[in-house]
This record gives C-alpha cells, structure tokens and sequence, in this order.
C-alpha cells in the first residue's frame, strides 16, 4: 500500500459531471484530485441537448468558446405525431433562448462536451489519475482515506462520488438497492448529413411522439453530423450495464410498429444502432442522499433521470458548480456539502419527476395523446417553454 498523499478534494469518475466538478472547483482555488478508472479518456457516446441553465455556466467557467466551435445551436424544438407526421407544436430557440435566458441552447456530441471539459480541468491544474478504481474509504479524524483498487491510498479532505449510475461511491454510502431498470431500450447512432439525402438533414431538434415510444433527432458537431435517439418499451438485456451494444435494425423496427412515412425514411437511413437500457431512481426525497459528511454525491450517482427533459448532463453542471460554490465558502467541510446537497436535492428531484412525467406524455396512447396534441397545438410555446428550468439554477439570469 502507497503512502497517502495530502489532503485533497477527491473527485470519482471522469465522465462529464466529475470534470466540469474538478474544473469548477479547481477554479476556486481549491486542490484537486480526479481519478477515473478508465485508461485514457476515449470518445463516447452520441448527443446531449444542454439547455440555457447548463450553457450558462460553461460560459462562466470560460467553456464559451470552446463550445462555439463544436456545438450546434438549432433554431427551434419542433413536436411531431410518430403516425400521421403532424407538427404539434414549435419552440423556437436560437435567438429567442439568448434572448429570454442569456445563454444559448445547444446540442453537441458527448465526446466534445467531455473534451472541453477536461481541457477545462487540465489548464485548471486539476490532478488527474487515470487507471484507478475506487474501492472504499475510513473517515479518520485527520481526513479520508481514500483506496483504489489499484493500491494506491489517498488522502482527502472530501470525496465526492461522480462515478455514474452505477456509483461504487453511493453504494458504500448509502447502501440502497441498484438503479432500476425503466422497461424503455434507447437506439442510439450517428450519421454524417452529408451522406443524408437533403430532405432528411436537419438544423433543428424534433421529437416524435407515438404509442409506447418516442424519437429524437438533432444536428452535433457544428451541424455536420446528426443524432438520433430512437427509445421504445423492451425486455432488459442480458448485460445491462452495458449502455455500448449492437442494436439490430429489425428489433427496433418491430418495437416502434407503425409510423409515418417520413420518419420511417429517417431511421431507414441509419447504417447502425447502438443500445443501451435506460436505467434510473425514484426522486430525491432528502439532503441527504447527496452528502453525509465529507462524502456528496454529483450527477447520476446521485439522481439518474431518465432522458426526457434532456437534462441529466445539466443537473450535472448544475451540480458542479453549487459544488464549487459551497466548497469555497468558510465553514467545516461536512457542512460545506451538507449546504450543497441542501441547495440541489429538491430542483434534482423536481427534474426527476418532470422527465418521468414527460415519458408518460411522450409515449402516451388514446385519450391521453389526443389531450397531448391538442393542449401543444392550442398551447404552442406557452406549454413547451420551461422558465422554470433554463432561468433558474446557478448563475440564474431571470428570477
């Protein structure tokens, strides 16, 4: 066993949520330790959609540029009937969202959000350790002892889990049942629009809404390259942790059933689809399922959501940076987290409890989905805009 180092804040996972935290509160001043199990950062992943509450914060963090060069940035959210092809309801974006919430709303592949992020991290002086495992820890009196699978024994004066759905950090914390499996299959690929015939490129995010199922498809990586998420109610596979499978073409087909000629040409035209089951939690219900003494929870760790509202990487974001705040003020660090986990539970557990409410919207049948489409068409923006949700959050630029 290594001698420990000194004390640090310890950072598990080097997903997007453990970066934008290691950078976010390297930022503050404070020293940071990040360890991911994985050998070398690699590309992962397909599309996110980060709202102006996410956006905004990368801004503050420098992240602005950086993201200007590899997002995209839609002009409108367009809703659309997975049957019949009819348009429900628009959003516009673009301007409008920079207008309305000071920030803009963009889409972007996972791998560029991960990539200016740890960009972000390294000109931050953030102490990276790839290779290591996290295996457990003892609170001793002068601070944490924090062990890897690896051997290796650090010193910390805080930990905090950001090591996914599946946190061995949560697991010793607060010793709950696994994620659960939600009964939807996610499809999931990436296809250059210069290899799309024109009528099916797109610049903007749409979404399809049928019976049992939803699809959703955005431009990444500046607008060359677009991103579809095809999610439909299926058995669990085998191997359910593995969010990277094959997805088979046919499978997928079968599960949607029925749908409208131009949105079947769109997934006819996908060469590949990757598959991973959705897992996620129940809402929050208190501060402490985010902190118990020198040890917080941050991102899917803590509140796995599932992807309806498009904002687990946004309350990951968001998390970050209450982190960084509450960390940099005076106090004991147990009740810097315990401020921190005050300040995020109950807005984790609101977005929670939207997205599950939205998958049942999205996937809604009979009378449910006619009250659907009307309420959008009558409704138009006022039903599909979310105040609530981009100005609100850290560095909120509305009330």
């Amino acid at each position: 066993m290594k001698r420990p180092d000194r004390p640090q804040l310890l950072i598990a996972g080097g997903g997007i949520g453990g970066l934008a935290a290691a950078s976010a509160c390297a930022q503050q001043g404070l020293p940071v330790c990040l360890i991911e199990r994985a050998g070398q950062f690699s590309e992962v992943g397909a599309g996110i959609q980060l709202g102006p509450n996410a956006t905004r914060i990368l801004q503050r963090w420098g992240c602005g540029p950086a993201l200007d060069q590899v997002a995209a940035f839609p002009g409108q959210l367009l809703a659309r009937d997975a049957r019949t092809g009819q348009i429900l309801g628009r959003l516009r974006l673009g301007e409008r969202a920079r207008t309305r919430y000071g920030a803009p709303y963009a889409t972007v592949h996972r791998a560029d959000l991960q990539g200016l992020l740890l960009q972000a991290a390294h000109n931050s002086g953030v102490d990276m350790r790839l290779g290591q495992t996290l295996q457990g820890w003892d609170d001793a009196e002068q601070g944490l002892m924090v062990n890897t699978q690896e051997g290796s024994c650090l010193q910390a004066s805080a930990l905090v889990g950001a090591d996914g759905v599946w946190s061995t950090v949560r697991q010793q914390l607060l010793g709950d049942a696994p994620a659960r499996f939600t009964g939807h299959l996610a499809y999931r690929a990436l296809v250059a629009q210069a290899d799309l015939p024109a009528h099916l490129r797109s610049d903007e995010v749409t979404v399809w809404m049928g019976p049992r199922l939803h699809v959703v498809h955005y431009p990444v990586r500046s607008g060359q390259w677009l991103n579809l998420v095809a999610i439909v109610h299926g058995a669990q596979p085998d191997r359910r942790q593995d969010w990277d499978q094959a997805g088979h073409t046919p499978a997928l087909m079968q599960a949607l059933g029925a749908v409208c000629q131009d949105l079947h040409a769109r997934l006819a035209s996908v060469p590949a689809w990757r598959l991973w089951a959705l897992h996620d939690r129940v809402p929050l219900r208190a501060a402490h399922h985010m902190a118990q003494g020198r040890v917080a929870l941050l991102g899917d760790a803590a509140h796995p959501m599932r992807p309806y509202l498009a904002q687990g990487a946004g309350m990951a974001i968001e998390d970050a940076q209450a982190l960084a705040e509450c960390l940099s003020a005076r106090g004991p660090v147990a009740q810097q987290l315990q401020a921190y986990a005050a300040q995020r539970w109950a807005r984790n557990a609101r977005v929670q409890a939207r997205a599950l409410r939205n998958g049942r919207i999205f996937h809604a049948q009979g009378a449910l989905a006619l009250a659907r489409n009307l309420s959008m068409r009558l409704g138009g923006e006022r039903v599909m805009d979310l105040p609530w949700l981009y100005g609100a959050g850290p560095l909120s630029a509305i009330a």
